[in-house]
C-alpha cells in the first residue's frame, strides 16, 4: 500500500471538507439542521450512494 498517496488524499478531503465552514459557516449550521429532518432510511440511502460513486470513481482514476 501505497502511505503516502494515502496521506496525500486524506489531507485533499481535510481541505475540502474546511471550506464550507470556513466559507460559509451559517450556510452549514442550516445543513446540519435539514440533515438532521432527514429520516434514517434517507441519511443511509445517500451514504450508499455516496460510496458507491467514491468507489466509481476510484475504479475510473485506476
Amino acid at each position: 500500500m501505497d502511505w503516502e498517496a494515502l496521506g496525500v488524499g486524506f489531507a485533499f478531503y481535510l481541505m475540502i471538507e474546511g471550506i464550507m465552514p470556513f466559507m460559509n459557516p451559517q450556510g452549514l449550521k442550516r445543513t446540519f439542521i435539514e440533515v438532521l429532518k432527514l429520516s434514517d432510511n434517507a441519511l443511509r440511502v445517500v451514504g450508499a450512494i455516496s460510496i458507491v460513486l467514491g468507489v466509481a470513481l476510484l475504479y475510473a482514476i485506476k
